[in-house]
């Protein structure tokens, strides 16, 4: 007699491995570290994600482009959407070591897969890219209402703000602590004047 198949959350499951993978990078993540992530067994894990560790970090690196999608959401609904674009910068320097110390898993991931799997190199490269075009749609946006007065282009703006992003996530893992980035980032965000 069969028993009871085992339930599990999905979305739970994804966040669970994404820690791991945000910690532990694409490559040297293996199927044990999985199973002790999400608690799932070899054959649970692969009855839920028949394309295995590659599904599986496919749909962790696209929960972070639906956090990305609800910060969009913000932006088309505010009133000034470069102030929460200068926040959502801030706030990253407020965060702990040990965040800081993680970086930002879609940069993490551009760098690693470049030469492991074109395919989940370009989702990652197209999740940036979107970030891009949301900086490059916000800054057209206070440039038309005369928010900023730089006539700098947008997307030579948005392509710097991702810039900056890139290299912040490198940077707060050397210096992980506000004191340190927040001067940076006012820096870095002065071009928005």
């Amino acid at each position: 007699m069969r028993g009871r198949p085992i339930e599990h959350d999905e979305n739970e499951v994804i966040l669970n491995a994404q820690k791991v993978f945000w910690e532990r990078g694409y490559a040297a993540t293996s199927l044990n570290d999985l199973k002790d992530a999400t608690q799932l067994g070899s054959s649970s894990l692969y009855n839920t994600f028949k394309g295995g560790k590659k599904e599986l970090f496919s749909k962790a690196i696209q929960q972070r482009r639906a956090d990305f999608n609800e910060f969009k959401h913000q932006l088309s609904q505010s009133k000034n959407p470069l102030a929460l674009i200068k926040d959502f910068f801030y706030l990253l320097a407020d965060a702990n070591t040990a965040v800081h110390k993680r970086g930002c898993i879609i940069a993490n991931s551009v760098t690693e897969l470049a030469f492991i799997d074109a395919e989940l190199e370009q989702e990652a490269i197209q999740i940036l890219l979107d970030v891009e075009d949301m900086f490059t749609a916000a800054i057209s946006h206070a440039q038309r209402n005369n928010i900023i007065t730089t006539k700098t282009n947008a997307r030579v703006l948005g392509r710097y703000l991702i810039t900056v992003w890139n290299g912040l996530n490198v940077t707060r893992r050397m210096h992980p602590d506000a004191a340190s980035l927040k001067p940076l980032i006012r820096l870095q965000l002065s071009v928005l004047s």
